[in-house]
């Protein structure tokens, strides 16, 4: 699903009027009508409801929603925020339409805000994505109040105040901070940064049936990975595949104290499906990991009985390598022997990625396409520090183009930059997630699938969409707050017949 920049919402939109020769107010009540149904899906009757609307087209959703809610018997009060002397032949056309049925309020300054009642729900459609400068004068004064408040808001299309563009953004400007996030087609970048979180809150996409052709033709930076993306990979298995079929991954890690890193890995390797798995860990790893992964096999140099070190030789397997690794400086010369060892693509997480921090001269070194794993901090090291989400984002394009490599940020919504600076937000996921070996387990679903031959960009979103999915899935029976890493291994399995139970 492809993420569009404001000036390409608006041309969506302009497209979608001509090749289906509506005018822009009945796609304006399109979109109201998507709004109000999954409100009155959420809320009795019984609910009040406050709207504020301001001047432009998300002020004309604003009106068109309250009209539509009054019809059906809710108790809506509108407010209209003349912020503004001008307004748009949208709006203008729905405040008609609404002043037949009910009476409307203005808030024409700061002194007129009125107090907000406890027992309503608000709804903002004061500014849309078109905003291009931060609050000031009533805007600003009446979403301070709304924040104030404590009553549940939801958001139409954006929350007033919130700029589209991430490079516009500043935690010195006003923005209201919504339960819930209404909007059409596609998300918004905002909706994928950490720091808009408080903003944005839970959001949902509703389909208005928006022309399908200007969004197959039209290029984007950013996309968000759905269920129907993941449908267009082939995880097929012909009928005579032998184990050799689905490669020989090799899972390097492990140091004394940390071979349940190296045994997660193993496992989830094996569970996403590759055809044969060796773990190469120092001798304290061996008996550990042939007696809980029994199908693997196991590997090491002589005589590491603690750590990693010593020679590397090439043996044409598809390489994971990081969890539990540890970052002795003899572990740190043996990771530069396999990485110029290697010729293929390889993953590296964890301690492995620490080490290229340490050592970023190595980083020329890298594979052409391999996948690196890094969580917040770990990318921080690679790439240095930076200031907001805008600059994370800036830097993570420039590493991956240096580097010829993949980036998979670890968080919500995981983001997976290609080396041609393509980002892919991930869908699946939840916080129950943020715990101990977690990413161990996407280090061994990514290494099997680079093993099974997938292309390595495709290696990655996959992995990462099945990591998530078998994390929600897990979440059912177990919770958040229970999640373990073992339990996402247990689900990966449930995981792929999910997604060919519907494909």
């Amino acid at each position: 699903m492809k993420i569009f920049n404001p000036q390409q919402i608006k041309e969506l939109d302009q497209y979608t009027i001509q090749e289906q020769s509506i005018s822009s107010v009945d796609l304006m009540e399109r979109a109201a009508h998507k709004i109000v149904d999954h409100i009155t899906l959420n809320y009795a009757i019984t609910q009040n409801f406050t709207v504020y609307c301001g001047l432009g087209n998300n002020g004309g959703d604003g009106l068109a929603v309250s009209r539509l809610l009054l019809k059906k018997g809710y108790n809506v009060t509108v407010y209209v925020v003349k912020y503004s002397a001008n307004t748009s032949l949208d709006f203008d056309e729905n405040i008609e339409r609404l002043k037949k049925i009910t009476t409307l309020r203005t808030i024409i300054s700061e002194k007129h805000i009125p107090p907000i009642p406890n027992n309503t729900v608000i709804i903002d459609a004061i500014l849309g994505v078109g905003i291009n400068r931060p609050l000031d004068g009533l805007c600003k004064v009446l979403v301070d109040a709304i924040n104030t408040a404590p009553n549940f808001k939801i958001a139409i299309d954006i929350p007033t105040g919130l700029f589209c563009e991430l490079e516009n953004y500043s935690t010195e400007h006003t923005l209201l901070n919504a339960n819930t996030t209404l909007t059409f087609e596609t998300p918004k970048l905002p909706y994928l940064m950490p720091s808009m979180a408080k903003h944005i809150g839970n959001w949902k996409v509703l389909s208005i049936n928006l022309s399908s052709h200007y969004k197959h033709n039209i290029a984007t930076e950013y996309e968000y990975t759905t269920l129907a993306d993941i449908q267009k990979i082939n995880i097929h298995r012909a009928k005579f595949s032998h184990k050799g079929t689905f490669g020989h991954a090799e899972i390097i890690g492990g140091a004394y104290g940390k071979i349940g890193a190296i045994v997660l890995a193993t496992k989830a390797c094996l569970k996403a499906g590759v055809g044969l798995v060796t773990a190469y860990t120092p001798n304290c790893g061996m008996q550990i990991l042939q007696t809980t992964v029994p199908e693997a096999m196991w590997t090491g140099n002589q005589p590491c009985d603690f750590y990693l070190e010593g020679n590397y030789i090439n043996t044409s397997k598809t390489i994971g390598m990081g969890p539990g690794l540890g970052v002795h400086p003899k572990t740190q010369a043996f990771l530069h022997l396999v990485i110029k060892a290697t010729s293929t693509p390889m993953v590296l997480d964890a301690d492995a990625i620490n080490i290229l921090a340490k050592n970023k001269e190595w980083l020329k070194d890298l594979p052409k396409n391999s996948i690196l794993t890094p969580h917040p901090k770990e990318f921080e090291r690679l790439v240095g520090s930076f200031n907001n989400d805008f600059e994370k984002l800036e830097k993570l394009k420039e590493f991956t183009e240096t580097y010829n490599c993949i980036i998979v940020l670890k968080g919500a919504n995981t983001a997976i930059c290609s080396p041609n600076g393509q980002i892919y937000f991930n869908s699946t996921g939840n916080p129950g997630m943020a715990t101990a070996g977690s990413g161990d387990v996407l280090t061994g679903i990514i290494t099997s699938l680079l093993a099974q031959k997938h292309k390595p960009i495709e290696a990655a979103i996959l992995g990462v969409y099945i990591h998530g999915f078998a994390g929600d899935l897990a979440s059912t029976k177990t919770g958040q707050i229970s999640l373990t890493a073992s339990d996402l291994i247990k689900n990966i399995g449930k995981a792929y017949l999910k997604i060919k139970q519907v494909s």
